[in-house]
């Protein structure tokens, strides 16, 4: 029998429509974990690969991710029957002397991380977690989060963790210095840009941490404390909503962008978030098809190994695209789309229709990440000026790419030495020797106009490249200007799709443009009259290495550049149509003027992830 991925996926034939098929879908994934749990039950080690933290926390990971969602689903009437290896687990754990102990915390500790969400089950189930523990177990589990007080947190998002925390010491009648809880929100708030949109910390990004972390924190507060801070995240959630629901496509699919989106359906998070704040930041028809057709999109994907336990990756299991902090259990984190379990059966969330929010007809910018989404036959494009992030692999692709989008993902590169071979989708690279490239990183300087986008970006410090790019749906239009010392190689990437076996795709490549068509889907790349001709390339890029499907091919545009200024146009488009080469394809956008785009640089605003943060005490 042929083996079919997709089939191991515990979602697959789920339908994902009422509040009981989302409790069996939480069920059917977490129970592939069982038979991983330690004999003490204090840890849940997936696999022997390895995240750059030590094993004891990699194993508490597993442990306690499923608890994002197994805590809100019996807060919420549902019957889960593995608390007990989960008490257990919990006083084991956090026992010095216990062979499976945690290992103390300290600065900075992927512990904190995972704390969080037991933190949150404490405070929710305190009946399943706290009241079977005996005197001892309680005193070790309170010196346990007591002690992981004390340290710094990473400035970001884990700030949160620690006021998650101290809400279960609260609830369970702990005392503890609250003056730390007080900082860490007054800090928490320095993050936070404008319109509903933080940034992840002291950095120039805004990612999918800002709905699925930042946001789904902040609701939780909302709706267990009651301060100024509780009003504020509701008030801000209520702007985000307008803004995030554009970055979700007819079929449910979002746009990855950034890092860890092996977290996969957690981008569902904020939706169901929501529905635990009781906040109708939307119709709640609206917010419930949100929620529940992302979920469906993930159903047949193979996202998980052949026991059904979710693997490292996005759409299919893939280490290449991971972070070196994600271990075998990071992926549980997904499980935050499960809070909408907490809400009983006649909450408007569940008993509202679904509702589709209308198909985004509209471009929409967003000044504070530097995007713009257009709509493109189902597909829903995200243009990105380009944000940073350096420190962590892959931050290019991840970051700085030209385009995003629902349908075809973005691609990270395998091999930084092999220019030739590069997929190099929604990227314009370089190189001075044919081997080795470079692509933007970061921007000098990042600007919106209206819906037309500008940055400056430097490959090398002695090569200056200013990059515009235009929404004309389903097309979208690429300017560069380019000042270089020296002549450079250039490769420019269309849209990747997924490829057949058996070499049974179309492709076309010929001077000025090229072109590929696959089994469902057509991508093509058109030179719009730039300084120097370049020749279509259909690459077949290398396996592995596009988030959505594992083999890919990409059209590209190559030329070499002379010393001194070169213009580059293009005109990018991608369709689920594989017609699309006797149709929207004869139908390319006009080329504009470069003078006719200095304006854009002259008088758009300042994008503002590209703005300084602004720091709190």
């Amino acid at each position: 029998m042929t083996y079919d991925p997709a089939s191991a996926n515990p979602l697959a034939a789920n339908p994902l429509e009422t509040r009981s098929d989302m409790q069996h879908a939480l069920l059917d994934l977490f129970d592939p974990l069982l038979p991983y749990f330690s004999e003490g039950n204090a840890r849940v080690r997936l696999d022997a690969a390895a995240a750059h933290f030590d094993r004891a926390a990699a194993d508490l990971e597993g442990f306690a991710r499923p608890l994002w969602g197994l805590a809100p689903f019996t807060a919420g009437g549902g019957e889960f029957s593995h608390w007990r290896r989960y008490a257990e687990g919990i006083a084991n754990g956090t026992d010095p002397n216990h062979p499976e102990f945690w290992g103390k915390v300290g600065s900075r500790d992927q512990r904190m991380v995972e704390l969080a969400a037991l933190a949150f089950a404490l405070a929710l189930v305190p009946e399943k977690l706290w009241d079977p523990l005996n005197g001892r177990a309680r005193d070790n589990l309170v010196t346990y989060l007591l002690h992981a007080r004390k340290f710094d947190y990473a400035d970001n998002n884990w700030k949160f963790f620690r006021i998650l925390v101290d809400i279960a010491l609260d609830r369970l009648g702990i005392e503890y210095d609250r003056s730390l809880t007080q900082a860490y929100l007054s800090q928490l708030d320095g993050f936070y840009i404008a319109d509903g949109w933080y940034r992840d910390g002291d950095v120039r990004r805004v990612d999918h941490y800002i709905p699925f972390a930042m946001h789904f924190y902040g609701l939780i507060y909302s709706r267990l404390v009651e301060d100024g801070y509780a009003k504020s995240y509701r008030e801000r959630a209520l702007a985000f909503a307008q803004d995030f629901r554009h970055w979700f496509a007819e079929d449910g699919a979002t746009v990855p962008f950034g890092r860890s989106l092996t977290y996969r359906f957690a981008c569902a998070g904020f939706w169901s978030a929501l529905a635990f704040a009781d906040l109708e930041a939307l119709p709640w028809g609206e917010i419930k098809s949100l929620c529940l057709r992302h979920l469906r999109w993930w159903a047949d994907k193979p996202i998980t190994d052949r026991d059904g336990v979710l693997s490292v990756g996005y759409g299919y299991p893939n280490l290449l695209m991971s972070e070196n902090y994600n271990s075998a259990g990071s992926p549980y984190w997904a499980f935050k789309a499960f809070l909408p379990l907490a809400v009983g059966q006649d909450h408007p969330f569940w008993t509202s229709t679904e509702t589709p929010p209308s198909p985004p007809s509209d471009t929409v910018a967003f000044p504070h990440p530097g995007m713009v989404t257009m709509p493109c036959k189902g597909d829903v494009v995200a243009l990105s000026s380009g944000q940073e992030n350096r420190q962590m692999r892959f931050g290019s692709e991840k970051y700085a790419k030209f385009a995003y989008s629902t349908r075809y993902g973005f691609s990270v590169e395998s091999d930084e030495r092999a220019f030739s071979g590069g997929a190099f989708d929604s990227m314009l690279a370089f190189s001075d020797d044919g081997i080795h490239y470079r692509v933007r990183e970061a921007n000098d300087e990042a600007r919106l106009a209206g819906h037309a986008l500008f940055s400056r970006w430097s490959p090398w410090p002695d090569v200056m490249v200013e990059t515009w790019l235009l929404p004309i749906s389903p097309w979208h239009v690429r300017v560069h200007r380019i000042t270089t010392p020296r002549p450079l190689e250039t490769a420019e990437g269309g849209f990747a799709i997924a490829r057949r076996d058996f070499e049974a795709d179309t492709l076309s490549s010929e001077a000025g443009s090229a072109y590929v068509i696959g089994e469902e889907d057509f991508s093509g790349i058109r030179d719009l009259s730039s300084t120097v001709a370049r020749q279509g390339v259909a690459q077949k890029a290398p396996p592995n290495t596009n988030l959505i499907t594992a083999k890919t091919l990409v059209p590209q545009l190559r030329a070499t550049i002379p010393a001194g200024e070169t213009i580059l146009r293009c005109a990018v488009l991608a369709l689920r149509d594989t017609a699309a080469a006797s149709g929207d394809w004869n139908i390319a956008p006009s080329a504009p003027d470069i003078s006719d785009l200095r304006a854009v640089a002259e008088q758009g605003v300042t994008v503002s992830a590209m703005q300084a943060p602004r720091r709190m005490p």
